[in-house]
């Protein structure tokens, strides 16, 4: 039987597996380090009272990944003029061992397929960004049907880009 990708809640004992995946030395200006992602998701939700959800992503029980969704980020909403209600994948990494194996993919359609079930409330859009000098991220996101929005991109910020749901 052939092992298919999985989000997982991260649970105590995965933080080391998970703390311890890393991108390519050419895309760590794109993405945070897993560690601090979980750090900013603690003060998200104990300070701002936000929804988050972290999750590994597996394949089987081998974690390859790491994936974080929000809902209403307070920042978003004020560098970007973001409407209310909206889920917005806030950081996304495969390391660098199962990257170019389609992993990312199925991991943003699950993530997509959790977020239409509103875990924190109903919402008409998904919304993320990404480094202009990222073109990996670029290429996945449109081809999953994400929008750019250059009218809300600034100097000196990422791109953001949204799915309607």
């Amino acid at each position: 039987m052939e092992e298919k990708i999985h989000l997982e809640k991260i649970l105590w004992n995965d933080y080391d597996k998970i703390t311890s995946l890393k991108v390519d030395k050419s895309q760590k200006s794109f993405v945070a380090p897993n560690k601090a992602s979980l750090i900013d998701a603690y003060f998200a939700m104990t300070e701002e009272k936000m929804k988050v959800y972290p999750f590994g992503i597996y394949l089987g029980k081998k974690p390859v990944g790491f994936i974080m969704i929000a809902y209403n980020c307070p920042w978003a909403t004020r560098d970007y003029g973001l409407p209310k209600n909206y889920y917005y994948i806030w950081r996304f990494m495969i390391d660098k061992k199962y990257q170019g194996l389609g992993y990312g993919k199925d991991a943003i359609k699950q993530a997509i397929e959790f977020i239409k079930s509103f875990p924190a409330g109903k919402s008409e859009a998904i919304w993320l960004s990404y480094e202009e000098e990222n073109k990996v991220a670029r290429k996945l996101y449109l081809k999953l049907g994400f929008v750019e929005r250059k009218d809300l991109h600034k100097e000196d910020m990422e791109i953001p880009a949204i799915l309607k749901l």
